[in-house]
């Protein structure tokens, strides 16, 4: 059972098959040589020969890589998302000017990574400079205000396959935009989308199916129609209360079918979703319907499935999906409205 969650359970009714399911309970949880890319990927393709430079331009301390400044100043410009208030960026400060001898002006810079040497030439981050209280971890020497230059120079010069190469990712990068590329990289691993835990494992989509199937222990079905009846004792009780994910093969696809209960604002509601295991550009080529209605009534809701991408409660938190209050819930549920009863309907479709 969620944490605040109560006891629910839901009746899978569009197979022979009845089961029932108590709420989610949280729980503990080949390599391809790189080629020259086309001109549209961003990244070069072609045989890459690893000769090792790149491991001098790794962090002693933290074990980030290390970045020349110009570099971070085109790497924020261009990154438009980077907030004034995120952890690691510094702003026109004396302290920066002093360590780097950059005129900053208004400019974001990301200081976290610039390369620092010790006077034996060891290297580190300068973030990290502060951590090991102006001391070498290597020869333990005093360390100065001295920039690496040299090796600032090899960073501009290098270039390195995409971290996500054994997913599939043959693209290489001059080392300075490898990191922006590795953000949105089509190859890069999905986070396991379970709702009832913060589930820590990533992979691609076949190794994920695998473990929801065995290590959630989440129920798969083949069909792109569903009739659901979700049930739960005690109504009143909505906080964080999380039904057991439904995962259906459709189209030769995935799709994570999601229903809880939560509080919008002060209003108790339920909200039942669809995410889609892939990327959003494949996600868009589909779409869903979600009805419940007893009584006369009836709530219809179509949209397009979100990508796994997106995390659970980004979804959640943007509404994004058929919202049904707790009202017109137990409304819906009939009898004494001492138990929820909803049937929950709904048809997946790939759009033409």
């Amino acid at each position: 059972m969620a944490p605040g969650g109560g006891a629910c359970k839901e009746v899978l009714e569009s197979y022979s098959a009845v089961s029932d399911y108590e709420v989610a309970t949280p729980e503990l949880e080949s390599t391809s040589k790189p080629t020259r890319a086309t001109n549209g990927s961003g990244g070069k393709q072609g045989v890459f020969s690893t000769n090792g430079v790149h491991e001098l331009l790794e962090c002693p301390v933290c074990t980030c890589l290390m970045y020349p400044p110009i570099h971070q100043l085109e790497i924020e410009k261009e990154n438009r998302s980077v907030s004034k208030d995120t952890p690691g960026l510094k702003h026109n400060g004396s302290i920066l000017e002093k360590i780097h001898g950059l005129p900053l002006g208004n400019t974001i810079v990301n200081c976290d990574f610039v390369i620092m040497a010790c006077p034996n030439g060891h290297t580190l981050c300068s973030n990290c400079k502060i951590r090991v209280h102006n001391c070498c971890p290597t020869c333990r020497y005093d360390l100065g205000n001295i920039r690496c230059l040299a090796l600032e120079k090899v960073a501009e010069s290098l270039e390195l396959p995409c971290t996500y190469q054994t997913l599939g990712c043959n693209d290489i990068f001059p080392y300075y935009s490898k990191l922006k590329h590795e953000q949105h990289c089509r190859f890069r691993p999905y986070n396991c989308p379970y709702a009832g835990s913060e589930c820590s494992v990533t992979g691609d989509i076949p190794s994920l199916v695998t473990h929801l199937k065995d290590d959630h222990k989440v129920d798969m079905h083949d069909g792109c129609t569903f009739n659901h009846r979700y049930v739960k004792s005690n109504p009143h009780e909505v906080e964080n209360a999380t039904w057991m994910l439904t995962v259906f093969n459709c189209f030769g696809r995935q799709f994570c079918l999601h229903f809880e209960a939560f509080q919008l604002g002060m209003a108790p509601v339920y909200m039942a979703f669809l995410r889609f295991m892939g990327d959003d550009n494949e996600a868009k080529k589909f779409s869903y319907s979600l009805e419940v209605g007893a009584n006369g009534r009836k709530l219809i809701w179509q949209g397009i499935p979100r990508s796994i991408r997106d995390s659970h409660n980004k979804v959640r938190d943007s509404q994004d999906g058929l919202i049904i209050q707790r009202n017109m819930a137990l409304y819906f549920s009939g009898g004494d409205r001492q138990e929820l009863k909803l049937r929950v309907t709904g048809r997946i479709w790939k759009e033409e």
